[in-house]
């Protein structure tokens, strides 16, 4: 027995003592392999899932770098048939293998093997057989090439991830350099370009506010070639084009918006994901788009949020590079999986922490504050039914006045207050003066309004879930969170990432969650945590009195 943060369980469950002197070290060892599931006051669980190690096999971890890390910081002795285990499930990466060769005079997509018996147990599999084709040899099989990505998909499914070297078309060449007059890529932009173009495709975890954008340039200026950017919305297309038109040698005349505003297609073309979702008597209108031009690279913004007709479309757009970029991976209708066998596996990850201690995003203070409701509102909520449960607590009148007293403890600083209801956001707004927007707010005027919140001309903003995504607030120094969705890590990510824009006097960056004590609203707050737990922030808990 050694002094370790860490307990390593024969369920794959790893224990981390929050408050150990080691225990910063033993969640960033852990981290590239290990997924958090619990994270209260002094004891966070972390599982090991096949797919995590996988993750890791594929961004160049081997198991013996996981197994030094739980030996190295577990309290106790490892189970040995957990370590056996890891070592067993990670060598199974990479004994498939999609790639192209020479059959029969033609260059063919082939699934090879290291490991008959491993090709002859997946072949056998209802849902594999129908996607290969004839014998090339004892260890290889022909596959269609339109079915490279349902192969992946499948092959995940069976416990099997083949790893994918067959490789990608160059597509339409088109001139594209950074335009680096004043600037550069920062080390780990560079070093997560880097791990995409030398995988090919996969996935970029970098926080809210580290310049995710800018590693999208940077790929395009390897890649020279036609590019498809998909976004979540159109206020992230246009702030996509105006970074691009500012870091690259591109023109506005080389790059298009696909929306519900505009349909131009360009060399660089900016699609969101919402029209190409669209359907129109059951059928996907604009899928046409992919295949308007022979695009070189495909850039998905927010991986995370994509929508399952992407997925499906993705399929077919394997020989394509392909780059994901997110804050977090994790996914609330858990297809973390169909990220991995369609976009590709995580690239590169920096960890929240480690480019904060760089000095690229500011250092956060997070605060619970906890709200006590009033007796006739506790029984208005009893006898609620469970779907208006979460609606009742989130509004509860008692946490306006703590809202009044947080923005008015940061007067003068550039302030978000975020919800999910509409009319809890207009009585917000009303009480504080402050103006709102939401997701009826007209383009025109939401664009207006952030950009005087950028100039410092208005320093309070109520906004909806709008502002989750992709809205650059560079100077938001506060953020408010009144209500949310439900438990999702993913926002919580999101609106984190609106306050952590490195500040220009290096001050903290503060993060309120507003709760109901109590209620299903302090249930999902705790849900909702484990994301910034899992990149190193304490979130500290106050009584509303106390504030």
């Amino acid at each position: 027995m050694n002094d370790g943060p860490l307990i390593v369980q024969s369920d794959k469950t790893l224990l981390l003592e929050v408050d150990h002197p080691r225990a910063e070290e033993a969640r960033r060892a852990i981290a590239p392999f290990a997924e958090l599931e619990r994270a209260p006051e002094h004891i966070h669980t972390y599982r090991v899932t096949p797919l995590g190690l996988w993750n890791a096999r594929a961004a160049g971890h081997d198991a013996e770098q996981v197994v030094d890390a739980l030996i190295q910081h577990s309290r106790y002795a490892v189970p040995h048939a957990l370590l056996v285990d890891i070592a067993d499930t990670m060598d199974r990466y990479g004994r498939l293998t999609l790639t192209k060769e020479e059959v029969g005079g033609e260059q063919a997509l082939v699934l090879r093997t290291t490991d008959r018996p491993v090709l002859a147990e997946v072949l056998r599999h209802k849902r594999i057989k129908p996607l290969i084709g004839a014998r090339v040899d004892d260890d290889a099989v022909l596959v269609h090439p339109s079915e490279r990505g349902h192969l992946k998909q499948e092959l995940l499914k069976v416990g099997w991830p083949a790893e994918d070297l067959a490789g990608y078309v160059d597509g339409e060449a088109h001139p594209i350099d950074l335009d680096q007059a004043g600037w550069h890529l920062r080390p780990y932009q560079e070093q997560a370009v880097d791990g995409f173009w030398h995988g090919g495709s996969g996935v970029v975890v970098l926080p809210c506010g580290a310049g995710k954008t800018l590693v999208g340039a940077g790929a395009m200026a390897k890649a020279k070639a036609t590019t498809l950017i998909l976004v979540t919305n159109t206020v992230s297309a246009r702030q996509w084009r105006d970074e691009l038109l500012r870091r690259t040698s591109l023109t506005e005349d080389e790059i298009g918006e696909y929306s519900g505003a505009r349909k131009e297609i360009r060399p660089v073309t900016i699609a969101t994901y919402q029209v190409l979702t669209t359907r129109r008597k059951g059928a996907y209108t604009h899928l046409d788009l992919l295949d308007a031009r022979d695009w070189g690279l495909i850039l998905y913004d927010e991986v995370h949020l994509l929508p399952a007709p992407i997925f499906r479309m993705t399929a077919d757009l394997q020989a394509r590079r392909r780059l994901g970029l997110t804050a977090t991976l994790v996914r609330e209708d858990g297809r973390e999986a169909d990220v991995f066998s369609l976009i590709g596996p995580k690239r590169f990850d920096a960890p929240w922490k480690d480019i904060e201690a760089q000095g690229y995003i500011a250092p956060a203070d997070c605060v619970e504050v906890r709200v006590g409701l009033s007796e006739s509102m506790r029984m208005a909520y009893a006898v609620s039914e469970p779907d208006e449960r979460y609606r009742l607590a989130s509004c509860a009148a008692e946490k306006l006045p703590v809202v009044d007293r947080i923005v008015a403890r940061h007067k003068g600083e550039p302030t978000l207050v975020i919800g999910q209801y509409l009319d809890q956001l207009d009585e917000i707004a009303t009480r504080l003066g402050a103006d709102v927007i939401t997701g009826e707010t007209p383009l025109g005027q939401r664009q207006k309004l952030f950009q005087a919140f950028r100039d410092g001309e208005i320093s309070l903003l109520v906004v909806s879930k709008v502002a989750n995504f992709s809205i650059d607030l560079p100077e938001a120094t506060v953020a408010v969170q009144v209500s949310g969705t439900f438990g999702s890590r993913q926002e919580e990510a999101q609106r984190l990432g609106r306050v952590l824009r490195p500040k220009e006097d290096g001050r903290t960056a503060h993060f309120y969650t507003v709760v109901a004590r109590d209620t299903v609203d302090a249930e999902f707050a705790a849900h909702r945590q484990r994301f910034l737990a899992e990149q190193g922030y304490a979130y500290r808990i106050v009584d509303a009195d106390d504030l």
